[in-house]
């Protein structure tokens, strides 16, 4: 139970964690200037006025009904101070006796921080790597243990990656991933495997040590025909992610999905040159224009092919060339996944 205003929850937080605020944003920040202006003392009596009376019992009242939800829990503030012992003040008053973390959210973090750096240098990172479209991360969804960086991130990594939900603060993403990695080292695992990734997934930067751990890493390598590959961003980016637009946005859905998508094509048309850029444009707004379905899955599986062939094909030599790990094998998804399940845990 995170006791800080929700101001400092949304900058990042914790697993599993519930933001019940004993001090709203202007509380806090008229409390803050009174600090600053007259003191502590001053500051607490402040405090005590503002958050009194029917106000201070329904706090009290959603505190302690959390604790009852959750009997092995904890509370903390930003360095467990005065906002979480006022909390586990009342509510002990209030009959429920609570524990809390001692040095706060500060602590929790820079532990995290820490154990992330541990947890790297431990883990024996596996690299699932591939072509565009070859389905890497359905292969990291069917094999123990594994991290799915975009799933934390929110992302599916590319330009057209952005889902209609937003993607977690870069402390929420970093909090969430050294908690991962914790609890499959605690289970005596050194093997992880990892979707091989760039620096960035969406807005979201892997941590450096992670980053520099991959870079060295081995591979195995998922290698599909390109219809395969075609029907795999087919299924992900217009059948699932319109529908993720469609739940998201209702009606309004279709036409946010096809925004979306230009918008993606757009970030990379200098890249694509203007003639190639173009003729994909075009296909892409007769895909989402005509509403014949079998003739516009034709015309996407048409820009896609050209798309992954003339452009995310040579990208992926070019960055596989300079990969410093070895390549343990190649295959198909299957191919892949079985080759993977027989690796010994220890390698890597």
């Amino acid at each position: 139970m995170d006791t800080r205003a929700p101001v400092e929850f949304v900058k990042g937080a914790f697993p599993g964690t519930t933001n019940l605020p004993l001090l709203s944003d202007s509380e806090r920040e008229q409390i803050g200037i009174c600090y600053k202006q007259h003191g502590q003392n001053s500051a607490i009596e402040l405090g005590q006025k503002l958050v009194a009376g029917e106000q201070r019992e329904r706090l009290i009242a959603r505190w302690c009904e959390f604790a009852n939800e959750h009997p092995l829990g904890y509370l903390y503030c930003f360095r467990g101070g005065l906002r979480s012992q006022t909390t586990q003040r009342w509510m002990r008053e209030a009959g429920s006796d609570y524990p809390l973390v001692t040095g706060g959210y500060k602590a929790m973090r820079r532990f995290l921080i820490e154990e992330m750096q541990v947890s790297v240098a431990r883990a024996g990172i596996i690299l699932i790597a591939g072509k565009t479209g070859t389905g890497k991360t359905r292969v990291i969804e069917n094999l123990t243990p594994s991290v799915d960086l975009e799933g934390l991130a929110c992302h599916r990594g590319s330009s057209f990656g952005r889902l209609p939900t937003p993607q977690p603060s870069q402390i929420d993403f970093e909090n969430t991933l050294s908690v991962a990695f914790l609890r499959l080292l605690a289970e005596e695992e050194r093997r992880v495997f990892l979707e091989d990734e760039g620096k960035l997934i969406g807005r979201i930067s892997l941590p450096e040590e992670l980053r520099d751990k991959m870079s060295k890493s081995p591979l195995l390598v998922v290698e599909e025909p390109l219809e395969e590959r075609t029907a795999v961003i087919f299924d992900d980016y217009i059948d699932d992610l319109g529908r993720r637009y469609a739940e998201h946005a209702g009606t309004a859905g279709k036409e946010l999905h096809r925004t979306h998508m230009l918008e993606g094509l757009e970030r990379i048309s200098k890249r694509l040159g203007g003639v190639l850029y173009q003729q994909l444009k075009q296909l892409m707004e007769e895909a989402f224009t005509d509403t014949a379905a079998e003739s516009s899955a034709e015309l996407h599986r048409a820009w896609i092919g050209v798309l992954l062939a003339d452009y995310y094909d040579p990208m992926y030599e070019y960055q596989i060339s300079r990969r410093e790990g070895a390549v343990l094998f190649r295959g198909t998804r299957q191919e892949v996944l079985s080759f993977a399940r027989e690796l010994p845990v220890a390698a890597g």
